[in-house]
């Protein structure tokens, strides 16, 4: 699996080749196969532009995922885009480092390419769920 990471906005992110692993753990733990995906870390004013163009909505966000594969069954190509901005607005509002929301959202990402939703109150529980359970396993790993 090819997992690349491009910054449009600086932000810091250590520990790539064992983030590379732990993603690839995801998809395996989710019984789910990927081949290409790209992380851009963006301002919130390039994530909105991307919020608008593609989805149709004009708010700030802190993560858009696109799953680009041709059939959803087969292994998975996705974009994901994070707000770097938005990162660092909700780690203060919620209590935790960058670094802790920065992987929270990148888990977030994953999960949604793996299938998870969040669109009602039952899918966000179970993908907070979800994004806690590989949390604390990445930070053991």
């Amino acid at each position: 699996m090819e997992i690349n990471f491009h910054f449009q906005k600086d932000v810091t992110l250590t520990q790539r080749i064992k983030l590379k692993a732990f993603i690839c753990f995801m998809f395996k733990s989710e019984k789910k196969t990927s081949s290409n995906l790209s992380f851009v870390f963006c301002s919130d004013n390039y994530l909105l532009d991307i919020n608008r163009k593609f989805l149709k909505h004009n708010y700030y966000t802190d993560i858009i995922t696109f799953n680009l594969s041709l059939k959803r069954d087969k292994e998975i190509q996705g974009e994901v885009y994070i707000s770097v901005d938005r990162v660092r607005e909700n780690a203060k509002i919620f209590n935790n480092t960058i670094n802790q929301e920065l992987h929270r959202v990148i888990f977030h990402g994953i999960l949604h390419l793996c299938g998870y939703g969040d669109k009602t109150k039952r899918q966000k529980l179970k993908m907070t769920q979800m994004e806690n359970f590989y949390l604390n396993l990445y930070r053991f790993k």
